[in-house]
């Protein structure tokens, strides 16, 4: 299939695609006669794979090296699960950044709710913050 229409097929761009390909995520297409990018049908399955990881927060380098490993003939799972209980690891320090910061933010509009505007020093710019 040609390059507009694995991007139909995909839900992606061709300048995706282009990128894609030039970054090593996808298999160089072969050419036609004309010149065109001819993609077979392992373009869907690696795109679809592509759109998952990036579902789950992988970065592209960490999506390339998953696809290198499997390139080689080698099944990736070992590699996916280090790299997916890191994205756990990182998610729970960012969820518990984001709940200390929520306390925070409580706290100051909890303080704020009763705005005295009389009882603020001309020195500073609001005593909420």
């Amino acid at each position: 299939m040609r390059i507009g229409e694995l991007a139909a097929a995909t839900g992606t761009t061709t300048k995706t695609l282009r990128f894609y390909e030039d970054s090593g995520l996808l298999r160089p297409a072969g050419r036609t006669a004309t010149g065109y990018r001819e993609y077979t049908e392992e373009a869907i399955a690696r795109l679809d794979f592509i759109r998952r990881g990036r579902a789950a927060g992988l970065t592209l380098a960490q999506i390339r090296d998953v696809l290198a490993v499997r390139d080689r003939g080698q099944a990736p799972c070992q590699h996916v699960e280090d790299l997916l209980a890191a994205r756990l690891r990182d998610l729970d320090a960012q969820i518990a950044d984001l709940r200390a910061l929520r306390d925070t933010v409580a706290e100051l509009h909890a303080a704020a709710s009763t705005p005295d505007p009389g009882s603020c020093h001309p020195e500073q710019v609001c005593r909420y913050l």
